[in-house]
C-alpha cells in the first residue's frame, strides 16, 4: 500500500466516527486504531465489529485492488531500492538527473531517494531510453516500487 493511500486512510479514520479500520491486500495487512479512550471501547465493542466486516469489506477491496492491477507500463521499470523521499535532481533548483527520451547507461545516477537523512544515488540497472518517470519529485515511495521505465 502506498503512503498516499495509508495517510488518507488515517485522515479519513480521524475525521470520522470509525474508531478503528482493518483493510487487507495482496501487500499486506494495515490496521488503524484511535488512540486514547477510543481503544478500550474498540475491544469492548469487538462482538460487534464481528459481522460487520464480513459483508462491508468485499466491495472496498475490490475497488482498492483494481487500480494496483491496471498499472503495468511496457519497457523495463527501475525499481526502488528502499523506502524514503524520491528526488529527480541533486539539489532543488538544479536540473535533473534524467528525462523522458534520454538515453541512459547501465550505472548511471537517474535520481536521489533520501532514506533517514541520507541521500542516496539511485543508478540505472540497465542501458536504454527512459520512456516513462512514474514518480513525482518529493514523492515518497515504497521498497519495490517502480521509478522509472527503459526501453
Amino acid at each position: 500500500m502506498d503512503l498516499r493511500k495509508l495517510k488518507t486512510l488515517i485522515d479519513l479514520v480521524s475525521d470520522s466516527n470509525v474508531s478503528e479500520l482493518e483493510i487487507t491486500e495482496a501487500e499486506g495487512k494495515v490496521r488503524i486504531v484511535k488512540g486514547g479512550g477510543a481503544m478500550v471501547q474498540g475491544y469492548a465493542a469487538a462482538p460487534v465489529y464481528a459481522a460487520p466486516p464480513t459483508q462491508a469489506p468485499a466491495a472496498p477491496a475490490a475497488a482498492v485492488a483494481a487500480p494496483v492491477v491496471e498499472a503495468a507500463p511496457a519497457g523495463h521499470a527501475v525499481k526502488s531500492p528502499m523506502v524514503g523521499t524520491f528526488y529527480r535532481s541533486s539539489s532543488p533548483g538544479a536540473k535533473p538527473f534524467v528525462e523522458v527520451g534520454d538515453s541512459i547507461k547501465q550505472g548511471d545516477t537517474i535520481c536521489i531517494i533520501e532514506a533517514m537523512k541520507i541521500l542516496n544515488e539511485i543508478e540505472a540497472d540497465k542501458s536504454g531510453t527512459v520512456t516513462q518517470i512514474l514518480c513525482e519529485n518529493g514523492q515518497a515511495v515504497e521498497y519495490g516500487q517502480p521509478l522509472f521505465i527503459i526501453e
